[in-house]
């Protein structure tokens, strides 16, 4: 059963006059922060309109102005593969804490986005909004959970990034059947399930390199997870020195 609304009480005297100056202030914030909010009319466009040289033009007024156009970083994979146990060892690296935001994908998977459609649209679309917002603090996302280029790549907000870029871990099928089976009964893993996950690992492993762009396969059958964590942070070092070089100074 959906929540109630919580009822709102009305305003009065003084108290509806702040509430109107603060209203006045966040519309005046959110239009600097919201990049598909425009800075001069405050109209919102849900297909932002991207020019390549990392501007936005609003298609209301034609106002443009400029955002940090950075990539994002997908840490993937089927369930079972590692990406939850490795997140928490990234989000704790100190090495990687002012260059990156770690973030877990799964916690916005709430009712009203937790749609069953199949490439999950409107959790999609949000992650890379919430992404996008994030870079103009001059550190790229990195987002920990499935997901696959179909997915990210047709989206309207694809616009708002300089690229994205994949690494997915993967395993032996036998491994990963037993990591699942070993789950506890409240996470619902039965035999179908069980076998869909082998099925759309197997489909990744298949396709990973003729995706568009191409995804990174990373085995971590058999490798203690601090392993596996060097070998995303290793891949993220590797990156962040393309980054620095192409992010301009702060003003």
């Amino acid at each position: 059963m959906a929540a109630a609304t919580p009822t709102r009480r009305a305003r009065t005297g003084t108290a509806a006059a702040s509430a109107r100056r603060a209203s006045s202030t966040s519309s005046s914030t959110d239009r600097r922060v919201n990049l598909l909010i425009c800075e001069r009319c405050g109209e919102r466009a849900d297909h932002p309109q991207v020019e390549t040289e990392a501007v936005i033009r609003c298609a209301h007024c034609g106002h443009r102005w400029p955002f940090l156009r950075l990539p994002l970083y997908c840490l993937t994979g089927p369930s079972g593969t590692g990406k939850s146990t490795v997140q928490r060892l990234l989000a704790a690296e100190a090495r990687l804490a002012d260059r990156f935001v770690v973030l877990e994908q799964d916690v916005l998977w709430v009712a009203g986005l937790r749609d069953d459609g199949g490439e999950h649209r409107p959790f999609r679309s949000t992650w890379l909004r919430v992404a996008a917002m994030i870079n103009q603090s001059r550190r790229p996302v990195v987002l920990c959970g499935t997901v696959v280029p179909p997915e990210f790549e047709p989206l309207p907000e694809r616009a708002l990034f300089e690229r994205i870029e994949y690494l997915c871990l993967t395993c032996d099928p036998g491994v990963l059947a037993a990591r699942l089976r070993a789950r506890p009964k409240w996470r619902e893993w039965d035999e179908p399930r069980i076998a869909e996950t082998l099925d759309f690992a197997a489909w990744i492993g298949a396709n990973a390199a003729t995706m568009d762009p191409p995804m990174t396969l990373l085995d971590t059958t058999g490798a203690p997870v601090e392993q596996t964590a060097r070998a995303v942070a290793a891949w993220l070092d590797e990156r962040s020195t393309t980054l620095r070089a192409a992010t301009p100074p702060p003003p």
